[in-house]
């Protein structure tokens, strides 16, 4: 039997793990993609400014719906579409987005990133949030 922190800790060795810092440089670029892994009753109460919610538990199922797509694509070719990206992902605290970038990864993504520390390290590190 795991512990979930064993799985979220075997998770992050897959991943890459990226900063509030690295994050807020990297929307600088309008190309760069920031999916906010939370609960809706969570991001409603503050999320960063160009993020798409999908959370947790539905993520694989949505993500070929992100904004960024065309809306004339099939599921499969926005996959394709998206996977040329880099994609950011965000919770509270940096477990989730773990979790979430090892199953994108095993979907088949290969710019996906968590940010470390999740939304509370953005709010720490000061930068703005949107309400």
């Amino acid at each position: 039997m795991k512990s979930s922190q064993q799985i979220v800790n075997e998770a992050k060795a897959r991943i890459v793990e990226v900063s509030v810092q690295e994050l807020a440089s990297a929307l600088q670029d309008h190309h760069a993609i920031l999916i906010d892994v939370r609960e809706p009753d969570e991001y409603i109460q503050g999320y960063v400014d160009r993020s798409v919610n999908y959370p947790r538990g539905v993520l694989e199922m949505r993500i070929h719906q992100h904004p960024s797509v065309g809306s004339n694509c099939d599921s499969m070719a926005a996959l394709e579409q998206l996977s040329a990206k880099p994609i950011y992902l965000m919770c509270r605290s940096g477990a989730r987005s773990a979790l979430a970038a090892d199953s994108l990864k095993n979907m088949g993504f290969t710019q996906v990133l968590s940010v470390a520390g999740g939304f509370q390290a953005w709010l720490d590190a000061g930068y703005p949030v949107e309400r």
